[in-house]
């Protein structure tokens, strides 16, 4: 036996296996890049990384043995964002060459795909400038320059950014446990960004910059289609919620991560967590003033917004604040009037989609919000979701005047209730609209705050893991992008359930549920993205979170989660 194994030298050559079943032969120690310029390649669907073993890598990777790869285009969630933060280096990278006496805030998403971009020490753009800072990128595009990732300690990094006078990435590395930090650069521009970048700058064709309130949009494309800009919409609504929470921030004094972990590390944390809650119950009572002032026109609250965004609890204690004011609002739940899953619409794919609004008996909820307005006795339904049939539920009769809240993803939808309805009713929008970014140049993503929100609750309230819930996210946000998102400007009012704490708070119950995500699985790779993301975090005891707070949701404890109240006649 012992004369059948030999020592040899290593092959010149390694092979890769695709995700299609084809394999290629090539150089070892060749990129990930030159073995998929072989092959043909989708010019719809541009590659930016690939899956090697199973793990996420640069297109840059070298491969070095065997190895399983699966290209990573930008019609993908991981695709989209390494496209997204490479295009962000470019522009922050041209902006210092140009105007050296500014600082540029990467600060907010918008809905057609697209960061909306501030201007600071000195004054905004001009159109002049903004369209000679595009054309400076896009000739930086076309000389296709390198992207060069450099792996430095920790403490030369720290000198890099004090040399420049960036001090909230000073503040954010100052709690960084890891000795090193991996930098980027383009030319003599070097920068953090969290995440990985495509190989160069030749990758970032599809880009615009359009001039906006006070700043500017720098535009790419969305993942359905990864190769055109989407005509831009306008939402004054949503924008306006996010400068109200930014200025919320900058009252706490926590404009970014690094200055919310310096108020942990100084025991600010209650006062973190009572002023930031304090600020909800502002708005809420807001909220409530503003219909009780038109509750003579009022009938109906509708309250809609995306997949972990606190409806429940915002509209509990918008109740209690009604209750207040001598109003007793009547909970109309939306999931009771599902059709018989016998005539349950269906998806591209023959399952039960049971997120169109088709999947709602809508002349059932016309005709019974018409006789409840009326003062008219009514059955209502009771979806047995085992047996997929309506059954007859509790028989309801309002008071006089008494407002009626439906909370569900329809909310926003014109087509719900009936037009004369919709006079009679007032429209809140609510998600967490998150501001509070790692530095300037790296935001945090309002989709990511959503996503570890509902990690932490699914395994407390349904026994999900990790695995689950990140499987089943896509699809998630598939819906929230047909069913909400286009209507979220249909809103009266919008209400931002971000609490400037609260992934702080998260952060021990989340990172032991992700680091449970099998290696090899695609969650997997989402769960190490997520698990990075949070060690830029301090801990902060979750003790210190009021039982009424919209974080207690997700984290346990809400004492409105059973919450009941007078609702009118029941018989």
């Amino acid at each position: 036996m012992k004369n059948k194994i030999q020592i040899t030298e290593p092959r010149e050559t390694v092979e890769v296996h695709l995700h299609d079943g084809r394999t290629l032969r090539g150089p070892r120690g060749a990129s990930a890049e030159e073995f998929l310029k072989a092959i043909a390649i989708n010019e719809d669907e541009p590659i930016v990384a690939v899956i090697v073993n199973g793990g996420l890598r640069e297109f840059r990777y070298l491969i070095q043995v065997e190895s399983t790869i699966k290209p990573v285009t930008t019609s993908t969630a991981d695709g989209a964002r390494i496209y997204r933060r490479s295009l962000t280096f470019l522009l922050e990278s041209i902006f210092q060459q140009l105007f050296p006496k500014g600082k540029l805030t990467i600060d907010h998403s918008v809905g057609s795909g697209g960061y909306y971009c501030q201007v600071s020490g000195r004054e905004a753009l001009s159109l002049e400038e903004l369209e000679m800072l595009k054309k400076r990128m896009q000739a930086e595009v076309a000389s296709d320059s390198p992207f060069i990732r450099e792996e430095i300690p920790l403490d030369e990094a720290i000198q890099h950014f004090k040399s420049l006078g960036h001090e909230d990435k000073i503040t954010l590395l100052a709690h960084r446990k890891k000795d090193y930090l991996t930098l980027y650069r383009l030319g003599d521009h070097m920068d953090y960004h969290h995440g990985y970048m495509v190989p160069s700058t030749g990758y970032l064709r599809w880009f615009d910059l359009k001039e906006s309130k006070n700043g500017f949009v720098m535009r790419f494309p969305r993942r359905h289609k990864p190769t055109e800009l989407l005509p831009m919409g306008d939402y004054p609504q949503l924008i306006s919620t996010f400068r109200q929470y930014g200025d919320w921030l900058m009252k706490l004094g926590i404009d970014n991560v690094g200055a919310l972990n310096n108020a942990i590390a100084a025991g600010r944390e209650q006062e973190i967590v009572l002023v930031s809650e304090a600020l909800h119950e502002m708005h809420i009572a807001s909220v409530a003033r503003e219909i009780a002032s038109r509750r003579d026109d009022l009938r109906l609250i509708l309250i809609a917004g995306p997949s972990s965004s606190g409806k429940t609890t915002f509209s509990r204690r918008l109740t209690v604040q009604l209750l207040a004011r001598g109003i007793s609002p009547f909970p109309l739940e939306l999931d009771n009037y599902f059709v018989d899953r016998l005539n349950n619409p269906r998806d591209e794919n023959g399952e039960l989609d049971f997120e169109v609004l088709e999947a709602l008996n809508l002349p059932l909820i016309a005709e019974h919000l018409q006789k409840l307005i009326a003062g008219e006795s009514v059955q209502m339904p009771n979806y047995n979701f085992k047996t997929g049939i309506s059954e007859p539920g509790d028989e309801v009769q309002l008071q006089e005047g008494q407002l009626i809240i439906l909370e569900g993803i329809h909310g926003m939808n014109p087509r719900l209730i009936p037009e004369a309805l919709s006079k009679q009713a007032f429209h809140i929008y609510i998600s967490a609209l998150t501001q509070l970014n790692l530095d300037r140049h790296n935001r945090v993503s309002t989709t990511d705050t959503r996503l570890i929100r509902r990690i932490v609750r699914d395994a407390r309230e349904r026994g999900y893991t990790a695995q689950d819930t990140i499987s089943r996210w896509e699809s998630v946000r598939r819906g929230e992008k047909r069913h909400i998102f286009p209507y979220q400007e249909n809103a009266d009012l919008m209400f931002n359930s971000a609490l400037a704490y609260e992934l702080a708070a998260l952060k021990s119950f989340a990172e032991p549920l992700l680091r449970q995500v099998p290696y090899g699985t695609p969650e997997h790779i989402e769960a190490k993205r997520l698990l990075a993301f949070l060690e830029w975090f301090l801990p902060l005891d979750a003790n210190l979170v009021p039982e009424i707070s919209i974080a207690k949701e997700f984290l346990g404890g809400s004492v409105l989660k059973n919450f009941k109240w007078w609702k009118g006649d029941r018989r």
